[in-house]
């Protein structure tokens, strides 16, 4: 009978987690830089409407 290569799976488990924490990070960190420029456009369409 075939032994089960534990390390191997493990180590294989472990790089997928590590893969889809970093996907997690970099779609936080590109959704958090877009939100910004999404306020300014509405905060001077705002300040624009204001000065009517």
């Amino acid at each position: 009978m075939a032994r089960s290569n534990y390390q191997f799976n493990k180590r294989q488990k472990e790089l997928a987690r590590k893969k889809k924490k970093a996907e997690k990070r970099q779609s936080r960190l590109e959704k958090s830089t877009a939100q910004p420029d999404d306020a300014s456009i509405e905060s001077q369409d705002v300040e624009e409407d204001s000065s009517l």
